[in-house]
């Protein structure tokens, strides 16, 4: 992965800044939610930069997920899908696609069967509501109950923090802590446009 490498043992966020003491949680959250209304690659990155790494043992739970537009090719592609985020039980078991069904009920999808390729390729085209309410039900074919990405601690743009490693794809997910139940998300993945950003709030 791009600018991901191992840090601490699994679990640990000794030294890793993610101590409450570092928040400043007031402009925190009021700068990603400024954000989260349509920003650039470049500030969503410098406001990343800026925020303390979180550690794993943070993470456990079910998280409410939503992106942060950037101009990427999956920018309202998740939403138009109906993703609802992620849930953590542990370092060895995360759910990173947590989708919800039109009558509410909440299921996983194995990120295996994801076309990437062709989601980067065809956003414009599968965003639209439209898209959705064609697409929405197919995923129920995907269900799994198996957690489908792991939990390490790795570098990412020179900071080691608490990282979701997809077991079936290139891509990892870094995590920094904007306050003790938000998260600011950065999935990496190959090819030659920025990452993916979205944001997570803490459900349970």
């Amino acid at each position: 992965m791009s600018g991901a490498r191992l840090g601490s043992a699994p679990g640990s966020s000794k030294d890793n800044g993610s101590s409450k003491d570092n928040d400043n949680t007031p402009e925190q959250v009021a700068r990603l939610d400024a954000l989260s209304g349509g920003t650039t690659s470049s500030e969503a990155l410098a406001f990343f930069d800026s925020l303390p790494p979180a550690g794993i043992d943070e993470l456990t739970g079910s998280w409410q997920g939503a992106e942060v537009p950037t101009g990427h090719p999956l920018d309202g592609v998740l939403g138009s899908f109906g993703w609802q985020g992620k849930r953590f039980e542990g370092p060895e078991s995360a759910h990173p696609l947590v989708f919800s069904g039109r009558d509410g009920h909440l299921f996983e999808v194995n990120p295996w069967f994801v076309p990437l390729r062709t989601a980067l390729k065809l956003g414009p085209i599968l965003r639209p509501p439209a898209a959705g309410r064609v697409i929405r039900p197919l995923l129920r074919l995907l269900r799994t109950t198996q957690p489908k990405a792991r939990l390490r601690m790795m570098e990412y743009r020179g900071v080691v923090s608490a990282t979701m490693i997809y077991d079936s794809l290139p891509i990892n997910d870094a995590f920094r802590r904007v306050d003790a139940n938000t998260l600011l998300g950065a999935m990496d993945m190959p090819g030659p446009h920025p990452p993916f950003m979205f944001m997570l709030r803490r459900i349970s």
